[in-house]
């Protein structure tokens, strides 16, 4: 039996480019901001003050983020593609805008919400969209083109950062983010297709479910500024319990943040959900790599800096080459082998942490790196496409869709909390704390074998026979 499926090419998705740009691009805007803020605070706070706020720069702009990413498929039905991008990018650049111009922390941090609220809405639009403007050939394309803007963030962000830090300019970074926000709001109206307003018909909010993703994102931020490990747990174990509240709160309710089929019985889309939870928290130990690079490696900040970058690359090119995969038999083993591959990585990077690491050592780190990250790259494109195609409902499939910006913006969230936990856990050894984050997220990624098993038996009992013209 011939189990291909249809994959357009790169070529064909190009027929698409100004969908592609305005999709990858709002999520590259979001995903530049975040590191690109973290290399520009302490050069901010030393202008403006408020050092005692500092780390809640990142919380504001996680739990906002996370919230938006959940108003995103009202938004979709009240606006529409076109409006709804107009209106994310209207609200990062006034966040940008806001943040330029800040007198004082508390005024930045207003700022950063506001463009938190912005970036979560354009992530979960980039998902969304895919699924909408975007031929069903095309779906594995778009979404490794857009995961692929989370690792380019990695870079860009740190380096331009970097760079506006060096010159002392962060004022002129945050100019720079809101002219291009700007400028990709003006391309939108001419490359996405209006919609009808007379078919515009209001989702429900899902508010108890948002007010505890809300409180466990918030939980979870607040856990990662902690120093006291003890706090720290206890806020992470609410913001456990939290999550298990909304789910059990989705599974009774009629308006629901996760679409439908991820609780009903025998469905694999909840597996599928989890099995990008467990591979979406590895990417937290990029954290803290550029610190163990200096201490353990004795490497300069730049070449530190790159060797944090190493698995957004890896993960970034792997899943450029992965969504190319036809076959669902193949398909199935790279949503498998990805957190696997992930797995051993990590754990084999544990393994090379030494004090005074010889150099020769230390450049080791860089091929496990980028194998670390190909895992996540070989997996997450099929998992997104998995997520979409979980029901054949317009409307439950774009909700699907973009609750995947979701769980990626919770898993971020809850895996640097984790990373803190574990690293403040081993110290005052800079070795102990490297090993015992690195084991804990490798059996954290080891998870994800078991649940994209489990999502891939159950894809098998479900599945259709595939129909001529769907073959390539």
């Amino acid at each position: 039996m011939d189990d291909s499926r249809s994959v357009g090419s790169w070529r064909e998705l190009g027929s698409h480019v100004g969908t592609a740009v305005v999709l990858a691009g709002g999520v590259l805007i979001g995903a530049v901001t975040i590191y690109l803020a973290a290399s520009l605070l302490p050069t901010a706070v030393a202008d403006i003050g408020g050092e005692r706020l500092y780390a809640w720069s990142m919380t504001v702009f996680l739990t906002a983020q996370v919230v938006a990413t959940m108003l995103v498929s009202r938004t979709l039905s009240r606006r529409g593609g076109v409006g709804s991008y107009l209106l994310g990018f209207g609200v990062f650049t006034v966040g940008s805008v806001v943040c330029a111009a800040s007198p004082s922390m508390p005024v930045l941090l207003v700022g950063r919400g506001t463009q938190g609220l912005g970036a979560g809405l354009l992530t979960g639009l980039g998902f969304a969209l895919i699924y909408s403007a975007l031929p069903r050939q095309l779906w594995v394309r778009g979404s490794a083109l857009i995961s692929a803007m989370f690792g380019l963030g990695n870079f860009v962000g740190p380096a331009l950062g970097g760079l506006f830090a060096q010159f002392g300019s962060w004022r002129t970074a945050f100019v720079v983010l809101a002219v291009a926000s700007a400028v990709m709001a003006a391309f939108v109206p001419r490359v996405l297709p209006g919609s009808d307003p007379a078919e515009a018909v209001a989702v429900p909010v899902p508010l108890g479910s948002s007010v505890l993703v809300i409180g466990a994102a918030g939980a979870v931020s607040v856990a990662g500024i902690l120093s006291n490990e003890v706090m720290a747990g206890v806020f992470i174990a609410l913001a456990l319990a939290l999550v298990v509240a909304f789910v059990v709160t989705e599974k009774r309710s009629q308006v629901q943040v996760l679409p439908r089929s991820t609780y009903e019985t025998g469905s694999a889309v909840r597996w599928v959900y989890l099995t990008i939870v467990f591979l979406a928290a590895g990417v937290a130990v990029e954290i803290f790599l550029p610190l163990f690079g200096q201490r353990l490696g004795g490497l300069p900040p730049a070449a530190a800096g790159f060797f944090g970058a190493a698995l957004s690359l890896g993960w970034s090119v792997s899943q450029v080459i992965s969504s190319s995969a036809r076959r669902q038999r193949t398909v199935r083993r790279l949503r498998v082998a990805g957190p696997g591959l992930l797995a051993a990585g990590l754990a084999v990077l544990a393994l090379l942490q030494h004090g005074d690491a010889p150099t020769l050592l230390v450049i080791a780190w860089l091929p496990v790196l980028l194998l670390a990250g190909t895992g996540i790259g070989l997996a997450m494109p099929h998992l997104s496409v998995a997520a979409m195609a979980g029901t054949p409902d317009k409307a439950e499939g774009e909700k699907a869709a973009a609750a995947i910006a979701t769980v990626l913006t919770m898993s971020t969230a809850f895996g640097a909390a984790v990373a803190g936990l574990l690293v403040n856990l081993g110290g005052p050894s800079t070795v102990t704390s490297a090993r015992l984050l690195l084991l804990g997220f490798a059996a954290i990624a080891a998870l994800g074998t078991l649940t994209a098993l489990r999502a891939n038996h159950l894809t098998q009992l479900t599945v259709t026979p595939v129909t001529s013209d769907e073959r390539v």
